[in-house]
């Protein structure tokens, strides 16, 4: 495992909801400058009760998705005004058509670039996506397409990246195409299992872009993931399940594929990731 080191200098505002300087730079007012000595924490929301709780919790941007079963598709126009609406950090918005690989047709292109657009036009600070090739490669020609029509705000190439054939060369391809950042778990299940090769991909960065680790990160195990790999930036989901208020619950029939979540909603709440932000809040 690679011992690379990022050392920070000066006052860092980690876990405040107020962006400094570097911060707002980062989240893409001026695309190419992309590194920050900061600790970034980036939570993953899908209803607007989640980024005001990640937001209250000190997290300093939000990933939006919807249907998360899925592993996150692109939201609503509604849902990307009215998270924008309601909280002031940073707002990422996936754009993914559909679940399943990331291996897009015609149409779908057209889907992710007229979302592109919507977001923007919604007050976006920037969009989340990964194409790849039958064969497992960074779709470079279709990205960088998706890249350019998303300036100014910033790109995060994301965990299609964990799905490539070869990490280093999909890294290579994801800073010729001019992403901002790379979300990854360093293709393993989670960020903690991954942990050495996310190191191994921090330092073959070379500070041209970002590596944000992101899956399975907790509290208990964020401060070893961030010493161990180098890396800024950590994502978490943390949602946690609630019951629904139904009183009246219809046992014969479930609307999704997942019969038991039918009475059930995952959010995350404020204090979890006030817990995630403490956790790392001595890192240096």
């Amino acid at each position: 495992m690679l011992s690379r080191r990022v050392k920070v200098s000066g006052n860092r505002s980690l876990c405040s909801n107020k962006p400094s300087k570097i911060l707002t730079t980062y989240f893409g007012k001026k695309p190419g400058a992309r590194l920050t000595s900061e600790i970034v924490v980036e939570i993953c929301v899908d209803s607007v009760n989640s980024a005001i709780a990640a937001e209250r919790g000190g997290a300093q941007r939000i990933e939006l998705c919807s249907d998360l079963l899925e592993g996150g598709i692109t939201p609503s126009a509604g849902l990307i005004e009215l998270v924008r609406a309601k909280v002031s950090i940073g707002l990422q918005v996936m754009i993914r058509p559909r679940g399943g690989d990331f291996c897009y047709d015609d149409d779908e292109f057209e889907i992710m670039q007229r979302d592109i657009g919507l977001a923007k036009k919604l007050g976006a600070d920037g969009v989340v996506f990964g194409m790849l090739d039958a064969d497992g490669r960074p779709d470079k020609t279709r990205c960088q397409k998706l890249v350019n029509l998303a300036r100014p705000m910033d790109v995060t190439f994301h965990r299609a990246f964990d799905m490539s054939a070869n990490l280093m060369r999909a890294l290579e391809d994801a800073c010729s195409m001019g992403a901002d950042r790379i979300l990854t778990s360093g293709a393993e299940q989670t960020a903690l299992q991954g942990v050495s090769v996310i190191a191994q991909l921090v330092e073959a960065a070379h500070d041209r872009i970002a590596i944000m680790a992101g899956s399975g990160i907790k509290p208990e195990n964020a401060r070893r993931i961030f010493e161990e790999s180098g890396v800024r930036e950590i994502h978490a989901g943390l949602g946690s399940l609630i019951a629904s208020p139904m009183r009246y619950r219809n046992p014969r029939i479930s609307m999704g594929a997942s019969p038991e979540r039918e009475y059930a909603r995952a959010i995350v709440l404020e204090e979890d990731v006030r817990s995630l932000c403490r956790a790392v809040a001595a890192i240096k």
